[in-house]
């Protein structure tokens, strides 16, 4: 186990010993490989100390124009790069990468991260986004997401090619197993509700839907969503949802709306465009809440549709902005009436400033565009209090309310 320096500044070529991170008897090979490309030496240098230190073997290129050779040469299970380098960019760099490699993560870092080079990263396909100056454990997290991620990958190419027919002996056995559960999990469907309150009056603003049901293998909405998907019978699960949303809706006040998860697919099932639809008679009280299970861009149309939703007195929210760039993407595309804060950028918000400024940012630039900003997760009066003086509209979470059957669904 070795690391090698490449480009100007370091001693090409030649292996140094890579130093253990005390963790027993693995190796830094157990841990993987890593190539890290920057101009900058500094960066470089601390990054290599901090991943010798986690157990990686480490790789560092200080000339990205080398890149293609060196993937030619060598295999690496996580690539981390800056996006403003001379030569080469981050974004030339990822290519590269996914011309050489498909299957090996990037990871981007800037140091002057802005809302549309965050979106140009995911539509580049980067695993993730780091701002610099990048910390000890945010950068272990991140490299070992990647390496985690690119042997499961290789994993399930190496199941696949060794199961192969066995696979498919027991495919029609495994399909009906599931579809008689999804039946069930159909037929003992159920809604909760929890609430989302004013900020300023701390009255009930709306609800969330939430899917429930009795099926126990299915009860992990997840689970039940992926079910559906692989039995092709999203519309089926969509439009049971929302016949219980709007019968739940005949029991909530009539000034209160309700927040109903849409999942992408749906977006084209002719069903939630017909004005005589249980939940379209009621369009007016309804956010549909879209979700990134599936890409946007597998959507027929999507501007017409949204048009037309809009048309019926839909309103539009995008989901868990801030968890990723998928988010990000949607926030773009979707043009929302609502934004949702996801939970990852709530949590510790009043002792983070990291997160109180991009809540901050993301607030403010939805209130220049005329958008209602919800944060969801709430679970301290600590984190109330800090996302009401940063002036989140609306507050959702376990400490306002937990979903419950509150309502006929």
């Amino acid at each position: 186990m070795s690391e090698i320096s490449h480009g100007t500044g370091t001693d090409s070529g030649r292996a140094t010993p890579s130093t253990g991170n005390g963790a027993g008897s693995r190796t830094s090979e157990d841990r993987g490989r890593v190539l890290l490309v920057d101009d900058d030496q500094l960066v470089l240098n601390s990054w290599r100390r901090i991943l010798r230190a986690a157990g990686y073997t480490v790789e560092i290129l200080d000339q990205s124009r080398e890149l293609s050779g060196l993937l030619e040469r060598e295999r690496f299970e996580a690539v981390i790069t800056d996006i403003r380098m001379a030569g080469l960019d981050g974004f030339g760099v990822l290519r590269v990468v996914h011309e050489h490699a498909p299957d090996v993560p990037v990871v981007l870092a800037t140091g002057s991260a802005d809302l549309q080079s965050a979106i140009q990263a995911v539509e580049a396909g980067a695993f993730r986004y780091l701002q610099k100056p990048v910390g000890t454990d945010e950068l272990q997290e991140a490299v070992s997401d990647a390496v985690r991620t690119h042997r499961l990958a290789r994993a399930r190419e190496e199941a696949f090619r060794l199961v192969g027919d066995e696979a498919a002996r027991h495919k029609a056995q495994q399909r009906a197993d599931l579809s008689a559960r999804f039946d069930h999990a159909v037929s003992s469907r159920w809604m909760a509700y929890q609430p989302l309150c004013d900020r300023r009056s701390g009255s009930v603003f709306a609800y969330e839907a939430l899917l429930r049901t009795e099926e126990p293998s299915l009860q992990n909405p997840s689970a039940f969503l992926g079910a559906a998907e692989q039995l092709e019978r999203l519309f089926e699960l969509g439009r049971s949802v929302r016949a219980g949303v709007a019968l739940g809706l005949a029991h909530i006040p009539e000034d209160v709306s309700v927040f109903v998860n849409l999942h992408p697919f749906d977006l084209e099932d002719p069903e939630l465009y017909d004005e005589a639809s249980p939940l379209s008679r009621v369009a007016g009280r309804v956010v549909l809440e879209i979700t990134e299970r599936a890409s946007l861009s597998d959507v027929r149309d999507l501007g017409p549709r949204l048009d037309l939703l809009r048309g019926l007195g839909y309103r539009i929210a995008v989901d868990d902005l801030g968890a990723g760039f998928a988010g990000l993407a949607s926030f773009a595309r979707l043009r929302p009436e609502v934004v949702k804060i996801d939970m990852s950028l709530v949590r510790g918000v009043e002792s983070d400033p990291v997160r109180r400024k991009l809540v901050h940012s993301i607030t403010r630039a939805s209130h220049d565009l005329g958008i209602l900003v919800v944060a969801e997760g709430i679970e301290s009066e600590a984190e109330r209090d800090t996302l009401a003086t940063l002036e989140v509209d609306v507050l959702q979470g376990f400490l306002l309310g937990v979903p419950s059957r509150a309502f006929p669904s």
